[in-house]
């Protein structure tokens, strides 16, 4: 798809590492003239930005925590002022803090739902303006997940957060079709992160063998890669996916309640 975003200028959220990070990169690879990227982790994006600085992308960032009510209006100010315009958007910021009906507490719910569907919100809401008041089309892509559909049991607030994102992601596709703003979404399955990695060996504590045994159940004996995702987002924001609008694609090998 080289030169697939040629002449647009993208915004991604979570572009520190894992998903974001590798949009970020396909992003570039296929000739977006500008890349507004953003994420908490500071060190993680200036590191993505620094990788892409060798591109003949112009790359521009700014750290700052979506959990923040004030974040999604600092960041479409400073994307604004490094760029002028933004003619995509990409909500890949997000936590999968892991949280079950029985045990989720108020803390957790407040913080995933922040992050994950009212950032994304408030950053749809500027970036529509932005582009209805120059007139011009544009693409948005949110980084969903097949937990959406239902979720596993210790994911109950992130599956919620999820369908609500879907919910937006149609809201905002039919309420901007006539403005050729399209708005679509990716619900992934389990993929290879950075962040996943750490969740299972780590914080659930499967070890570092945990990937292995993964795998074995799954048809392809591996978990997606990034790249993978990064693909599709890129195939989503560019022209030639259009007039594909307030569409919930599942990107995972299984069907959930399929069999193996």
């Amino acid at each position: 798809m080289t030169g697939a975003l040629a002449d647009k200028v993208i915004l991604v959220t979570g572009a520190a590492a894992g998903i974001g990070a590798a949009i970020a990169t396909e992003a570039a690879e296929t000739g977006a003239k500008g890349l507004f990227l953003t994420d908490r982790d500071e060190t993680g994006l200036f590191a993505t930005a620094q990788a892409l600085s060798e591109t003949d992308t112009q790359v521009s960032s700014l750290a700052v925590d979506l959990s923040d009510i004030s974040a999604p209006a600092a960041v479409i100010s400073a994307a604004l002022d490094a760029f002028g315009q933004i003619d995509g958007l990409v909500n890949s910021a997000g936590l999968t803090t892991r949280a079950s009906l029985i045990d989720g507490t108020p803390e957790a719910w407040e913080t995933l739902f922040a992050i994950n569907a009212r950032a994304p919100f408030f950053l749809m809401q500027a970036v529509i303006a932005e582009m209805t008041a120059r007139g011009q089309p544009g693409s948005i892509v949110n980084i969903s997940s097949m937990n959406a559909h239902c979720g596993e049991p210790d994911l109950a607030i992130y599956a919620a957060t999820k369908g609500a994102l879907n919910t937006l992601t149609k809201n905002a596709a039919n309420a901007h079709l006539a403005d050729r703003i399209r708005v679509n979404a990716i619900n992934l399955g389990w993929t290879e992160t950075e962040s996943e990695r750490r969740m299972q060996a780590e914080t659930l504590g499967k070890g570092p063998g945990w990937q292995t045994e993964a795998a074995k159940a799954l048809p392809l004996q591996r978990l997606l890669h990034p790249e993978e995702a990064a693909r599709l987002a890129v195939y989503l924001l560019s022209d030639a996916s259009a007039p594909m609008t307030g569409v919930c694609m599942d990107l995972e090998q299984t069907v959930v309640g399929a069999p193996g």
